[in-house]
């Protein structure tokens, strides 16, 4: 399977109403508050350490997933927004996409901050290596290496 890892930038890819469908389906929201979000102009992942990518097998839009700055920590960054298809998952994509956002947010930063909202998610971003990291426990953290990664995923084809 080839997967293009696409950075969005301009505008919502039209195929994002698909996957908020599939994400209301299963009782998430969050794909909802990215394009409701978008469509206000609150968060656009417009700065320098923001990003938004698209995952793309073919010509569907597999999965999403962003990047911002964490308001609750200095210097860190969170991942935000990210979902996958239920048809794709199992695949890799996710993995992909993850490692993708990590890999620009080693210019950035050290720390890099999820909240997963659910017991998969947070096995999903525990595989990645995130810790539990405040009281809550509702907030995973990974420490990533400061050294600059000198490369740009985005747009590049992996083969799963």
């Amino acid at each position: 399977m080839l997967v293009d890892i696409r950075m969005i930038r301009d505008r919502l890819p039209r195929e994002i109403g698909d996957l908020d469908s599939e994400a209301r389906q299963e009782g998430y929201r969050h794909i909802t508050r990215l394009v409701d979000e978008w469509s206000a102009g609150d968060v656009r992942f417009e700065r320098i350490v923001e990003r938004l990518l698209g995952a793309y097998v073919g010509e569907t839009l597999a999965g999403v997933g962003g990047m911002t700055v964490e308001p609750a920590l200095s210097g860190a960054l969170r991942m935000r927004r990210f979902y996958l298809s239920p048809a794709m998952r199992g695949c890799g994509i996710g993995r992909l996409l993850a490692l993708a956002l990590l890999d620009h947010a080693r210019d950035f930063c050290r720390v890099v901050t999820v909240h997963p909202g659910n017991p998969g998610a947070a096995r999903f971003w525990e595989a990645l290596g995130f810790r539990p990291c405040a009281p809550d426990g509702d907030t995973l953290c990974l420490d990533i290496a400061p050294m600059p990664s000198g490369r740009d995923v985005s747009g590049s084809f992996h083969t799963l």
